[in-house]
């Protein structure tokens, strides 16, 4: 009876960690399909505007590209294509993945977001970018960094 109601109690508690909702808010499944330049980094035209886009879980960076078994490069090929506010060489870390959400394009019915570290030589305030490789978006330079120059 006891290992019954610890069951039961592990299923809901694994269940209720991830909403049947997403609060993901920059999702377009209309975004144009991303391409890639010479030096294999994804080709990058549009700045945000948004504050939050990539700095914020809910408005993460979507880099969703034809699937998601090709998930770090895709994040490699988005983060190579960055530099620091004044073209600065950025270095990046992966420190974790979190944040459960919904998606139909996992067998389990959910992903998770990956939480990059960025730094750069004379950097003043860590940086966070949260990437998602489920989910299509526009994919922009987020506030406060620029594109590495060619």
């Amino acid at each position: 009876m006891k290992k019954t109601l610890l069951f039961i109690t592990l299923i809901i508690i694994t269940a209720s960690c991830v909403s049947s909702k997403s609060t993901l808010k920059n999702v377009d499944d209309n975004a144009p399909v991303l391409t890639l330049s010479q030096n294999n980094t994804f080709i990058i035209t549009e700045y945000s505007k948004d504050k939050k886009y990539g700095y914020d879980q809910d408005y993460p960076i979507n880099i969703f590209y034809r699937t998601t078994k090709e998930d770090s490069i895709n994040q490699q090929r988005f983060l190579n294509a960055l530099a620091g506010p004044k073209g600065e060489i950025i270095r990046y870390t992966k420190l974790e993945s979190c944040c459960p959400f919904p998606t139909k394009r996992t067998d389990l019915g959910a992903g998770f977001l990956d939480v990059y570290e960025l730094k750069w030589d004379g950097q003043k305030k860590t940086v966070k970018l949260y990437l998602n490789i489920y989910e299509k978006g526009i994919l922009m330079v987020p506030v406060g960094l620029s594109l590495k120059k060619n």
